[in-house]
C-alpha cells in the first residue's frame, strides 16, 4: 500500500530520551524508576472532591475559549498577589491543556520558516521538537560554566536578525537551577533592548526549594514581548489533569486565541474547576509537597557527593544532575547500563541537548525508600565500574 508523504520535517524528530529510559524500565521488573518529572502525591483532596461534587451538579459543557472567567480571575490574583503583576483576566490570560499546548499555541503563533529561537542549555526536550517541526532552528547557549545559569551577554551574543524569541525555563528542567534576581534583571534590560518574543517556562515556579521565585512577569517594561507559561501540574501533582495557562499582552493573546481555539476549543471543564480549587482552596498544597522534595533533595545530594560525583545543589525542581564524565562513556550507555546492571533508571543528560552530554538526570519524585534502595544500587554500580 503506497502512503502519501507526511510532513517531512517529522524525520528531525524523535522519541524524548525520557521516555526512551521509562519505556526500558516498564519492561525490566524489579527496576527503580527516577526518570519522569511526576510527583509522587495524590492530587490534594480538597480539589478532587469539588470536581466529583461538580460532575454531579453541574453540565459539562465548553467554556470561553480562553477559559472560566472565574478561573482567568484566580490566575491573575495569583500573579498581582505574588509578583505585583499587572494582567487583565478577560484578555490578558488563556487557560491551556497544560503547559506543552500552551508552548504549542505560542510557537504555532510567532515562528515563521527560517526564525531562530534561542534556549540555554541544557534545556527540557520537549521545546526544540516544536521549533523543528515549524521549520525554525534552535540556537543553544552552553551554563555548563555558569552552575546552569544563563549570563545575559551569552544570550545577546546569540542573538541575529533571525531570532524571533528566546525561551527560558526556571527552575530548571532537567538541572534544578533558579534564577537571582540579579541575572533576571540583567536579562530584563537585554530584552528591553531587542525586538524580540521572551517566552519564560515557569511549570516548576511553585518547588523553589531554596531562596525566592522571581517571575518576568513583574517587570511591565518587557510585558509587550513576554509569554508566560505556567500550570499545576507540578505544584499540585497534577500532571494528568492537563491544565495550565499563558500570559500576555492583550494584543497577543487576541492572536494567540486564534491558534488555540482552532487546536482545542477550550481547555477541560473539570480540569478548570480543579485548578480554581487549586489557586483558591488548595493555594498551599505545595509547601507539604516541598518539605519532602527538600528532605529527599539533600539525601541524594549528599549520597551522590559522597560516591565523589561532581554535582551542582539544584534549588528548585525535584531533579539533580550529577556529572559522570569521569567515566570516560556517553551519558546514554552509562544509563542503559545503570539499568541493565543495577536496575536503576536514569535519564542521559543527552536527552537534553548536547550540553548535557556527561551527565545523567535523577528526578527524586519518588518516595525516599526507593531513593535510599536506588542510592545503595548506584553506589554498587559505580564501585564496580571503578574495580573493572
Amino acid at each position: 500500500m503506497n502512503v502519501p508523504e507526511l510532513n517531512r520535517l517529522l524525520k528531525n524528530v524523535g522519541v524524548p530520551g525520557t521516555r526512551q529510559m521509562a519505556n526500558r524500565v516498564a519492561q525490566m521488573p524489579g527496576s527503580i524508576d527516577l526518570t519522569l518529572g511526576q510527583p509522587d502525591f495524590p492530587t490534594p483532596g480538597s480539589i478532587r472532591n469539588r470536581v466529583m461534587k461538580a460532575v454531579e451538579d453541574q453540565p459539562m459543557k465548553y467554556s470561553h475559549n480562553r477559559g472560566t472567567l472565574e478561573l482567568r480571575t484566580a490566575i491573575t490574583e495569583f500573579y498581582r498577589k505574588k509578583y505585583s503583576a499587572d494582567y487583565n483576566p478577560d484578555d490578558e490570560v488563556i487557560v491551556t491543556n497544560g503547559g506543552s499546548e500552551a508552548l504549542d499555541t505560542i510557537f504555532r503563533t510567532i515562528i515563521n520558516p527560517g526564525d531562530e529561537v534561542i534556549m540555554p542549555a541544557p534545556i527540557y526536550t520537549g521545546y526544540e521538537p516544536i521549533v523543528t517541526m515549524l521549520g525554525a532552528k534552535t540556537v543553544l547557549v552552553d551554563t555548563t560554566d555558569t552552575d546552569f545559569v544563563p549570563v545575559a551577554e551569552k544570550i545577546e551574543a546569540a542573538i541575529t536578525d533571525r531570532t524571533k524569541a528566546v525561551l527560558l525555563n526556571y527552575p530548571n528542567n532537567p538541572t534544578g537551577a533558579i534564577y537571582p534576581k540579579e541575572t533576571i534583571e540583567s536579562l530584563v534590560k537585554l530584552f528591553d533592548r531587542h525586538d524580540i518574543f521572551v517566552i519564560v517556562d515557569e511549570m516548576y515556579s511553585e518547588n523553589t526549594l531554596d531562596g525566592t521565585h522571581h517571575s518576568f512577569t513583574t517587570y511591565p517594561e518587557i510585558k509587550g514581548k513576554l509569554l508566560a507559561v505556567n500550570g499545576l501540574s507540578k505544584s499540585h501533582a497534577m500532571t494528568g489533569w492537563r491544565i495550565g495557562w499563558l500570559l500576555g499582552s492583550d494584543e497577543m493573546i487576541e492572536k494567540l486565541t486564534l491558534v488555540h481555539l482552532y487546536n482545542t476549543l477550550c481547555a477541560s471543564m473539570p480540569s478548570q474547576i480543579a485548578a480554581l480549587e487549586a489557586l483558591t482552596g488548595a493555594a498551599d498544597a505545595p509547601v507539604e509537597m516541598n518539605a519532602a522534595y527538600i528532605e529527599r533533595r539533600n539525601y541524594i545530594y549528599k549520597r551522590l557527593m559522597d560516591m565523589g560525583l561532581d554535582v551542582v545543589l539544584p534549588r528548585g525542581a525535584f531533579y539533580i544532575f550529577p556529572s559522570i564524565k569521569e567515566y570516560n562513556e556517553s551519558s546514554f550507555d552509562f544509563a542503559v547500563e545503570l539499568l541493565e546492571k543495577a536496575h536503576v533508571a536514569v535519564v542521559p543528560g543527552s536527552a537534553f541537548s548536547k550540553y548535557g552530554e556527561g551527565h545523567i538526570r535523577i528526578s527524586f519524585a519518588t518516595g525516599m525508600k526507593n531513593l535510599e534502595e536506588a542510592a545503595d544500587r548506584l553506589e554498587g554500580f559505580l564501585r564496580g565500574k571503578k574495580e573493572d
